[in-house]
């Protein structure tokens, strides 16, 4: 199948659009993982598996696996539909050769921000060996004033043509923020449409009116750490044990109408056993956890070649391991780029007539299907009852259509009458009629349907999903430029994800000029001496 990439050809401040690098072999420009220099990489399929070989001319060759399932890596192009056109009022105008160094976001970036991620703090109540972030390891404390996340909102507000919607707070663990709830209701105020936050959630476990409070100042969402369904699982991946603080968590936010995304770091030979039950724990939990987001573990420190590739997890071996581990899914049909909702995001920008967030993400970061649950309990993944390739196809044509000047209504009646046209009610959840599935998707776009009374009437539903966040290893620049998860920055700036935290590792640099001595926060914060046995207690070795 071949699609058409929508006609951008230049971003807002006017420099050039790469086409997007496509089939095997090719060419990217990646980094060496010593030095940090930009090297060209090869990427080709060996044995049907995707891998990447580079050399540094001073540190040698690395290789590494970027896909295990060729077949896979291919079929996400396909549903990449065009590139974005980044911000009109980028952070610098850092020269396009300076990729991802020069980051902090320039023009050269080609899509706008989807999820805007602030961290309320590098302290935190874990330390884990896996944390990309390496929060509470570093010696020194980087928390920033009230005063400081409200310029960092602002900066988010404030971008053009797109302001940034959905928020996340993240840290070190952001609910120890000792204005966390003022910070949720500031991003609420500001007209942040979602509020959430990425947590470890042993407040929301050991604290009984905790979510409660969460969920009065804004809160909608947790992204809950969520590694697997034993003790065994986080002495290896958090250090302790978690798994009934884990349960405590889920079961303190059912008791609101605040949503959970599982957020399970995937390391093979640890916990990828424990995909298939994850899965299994999120739709027995349905009513309360929405979604989950695997995250393959990120090497962001140096690690030998040969535990690194016994260790790499990729987006397809998930794809694969949920279908074996629970008999639900067909990774070859039911799974798709994040990408490949932009027909919509497209359509319904022409149908508002005013630009709206566009998924412009780079199809191989991520992969994932969305789940429904019949009236006789078991989930059916869209794809066995949506012709999802030729549905898509069709709603792409008609998003170039309605930009193109035709009527809003008419372009809206014919999105209802393709999506019928690809409805196979035979494979539908049980007792799931077209009409149940047009309430249902309304629910998912307009939480005012979607929760509440109006929750009653739809039909739950369930994301599986995979992001692939990079290091060093299998760093690929043109992931990097089309990034939509970006960080706010108390310096006005903005990075996306796969700079600050991966690759050139902008938050080492970002978080330095930030930083305080143990003593000066205790003096900042003017808490005496729990604060310094806290902050003491966070400045560990990881």
């Amino acid at each position: 199948m071949t699609l058409t990439d929508s006609p951008n050809t230049l971003t807002y401040t006017g420099h050039a659009v790469p086409p997007l690098p496509r089939g095997l072999p090719k060419t990217v420009t990646s980094l060496c993982p010593e030095c940090r220099r930009t090297i060209p990489a090869e990427i080709r399929d060996v044995a049907g598996a995707v891998r990447m070989f580079k050399a540094c001319p001073d540190h040698g060759p690395f290789e590494d696996i970027i896909w295990s399932d060729t077949k896979l890596y291919l079929k996400a192009e396909d549903y990449f539909y065009g590139e974005g056109r980044g911000l009109e009022n980028p952070n610098t105008d850092a020269a396009e050769a300076d990729c991802p160094n020069g980051c902090g976001l320039c023009g050269h970036h080609l899509s706008h921000t989807a999820l805007a991620n602030i961290d309320l703090t590098n302290r935190c109540n874990l330390q884990c060996p896996i944390c990309f972030a390496n929060a509470g390891a570093q010696g020194y404390v980087v928390e920033p004033t009230f005063d400081q996340i409200l310029g960092m909102l602002r900066t988010l507000r404030e971008m053009q043509p797109v302001p940034a919607r959905v928020i996340q707070f993240s840290g070190g663990e952001p609910t120890l923020h000792p204005r966390f709830l003022d910070c949720l209701r500031a991003a609420r105020d500001m007209g942040f449409s979602h509020l959430q936050i990425a947590t470890n959630g042993i407040r929301f476990a050991q604290e009984p009116d905790f979510a409660k409070q969460c969920e009065e100042a804004g809160l909608h969402d947790l992204y809950l750490q969520f590694d697997g369904l034993s003790d065994d699982i986080y002495r290896q991946t958090r250090n302790r044990n978690l798994w009934d603080l884990k349960q405590r968590a889920v079961e303190a936010v059912s008791a609101t109408d605040m949503k959970i995304v599982l957020v399970p770091t995937i390391v093979r030979g640890v916990n990828d056993h424990q995909v298939g039950g994850i899965v299994n724990y999120a739709l027995a939990h349905i009513n309360t956890v929405a979604g989950i987001s695997f995250q393959p573990v990120a090497f962001c420190g140096r690690i030998a070649a040969e535990e690194r590739l016994a260790k790499r997890y990729t987006l397809s071996d998930l794809a694969h391991d949920i279908s074996r581990q629970t008999g639900l899914t067909d990774p070859d049909r039911d799974f798709f780029p994040l990408s490949c909702v932009q027909p919509f995001t497209r359509l319904v920008n022409a149908l508002r007539d005013q630009p709206t967030i566009n998924l412009t993400c780079h199809p191989h970061c991520s992969l994932g299907t969305y789940m429904f649950m019949g009236r006789d309990g078991r989930a059916v993944p869209i794809p066995a009852f949506i012709d999802l390739p030729n549905f898509l196809a069709d709603m792409n044509r008609l998003a170039g259509k309605a930009e193109g000047g035709r009527s809003r209504l008419l372009a809206q009646a014919s999105a209802f009458q393709k999506l019928y046209k690809h409805w196979r009610s035979a494979g539908a959840p049980a007792g799931m009629s077209f009409t149940d599935l047009l309430h249902t998707l309304n629910g998912m776009i307009d939480k005012k349907v979607g929760r509440g009374e109006g929750e009653k009437k739809t039909f739950k539903s369930l994301m599986v999903a995979g992001m692939h966040f990079m290091d060093a290893y299998n760093y690929d620049t043109a992931r990097a430029r089309r990034c939509v998860i970006h960080y706010s920055t108390p310096d006005a700036r903005l990075y996306s994800f796969c700079t600050y935290n991966a690759g050139p590792c902008h938050r080492d640099a970002t978080e330095r000029r930030q930083a305080l001595t143990p003593a000066e926060y205790q003096a900042r914060t003017k808490q005496g001496d729990a604060c310094s046995h806290a902050v003491d207690k966070y400045a560990g070795g990881c």
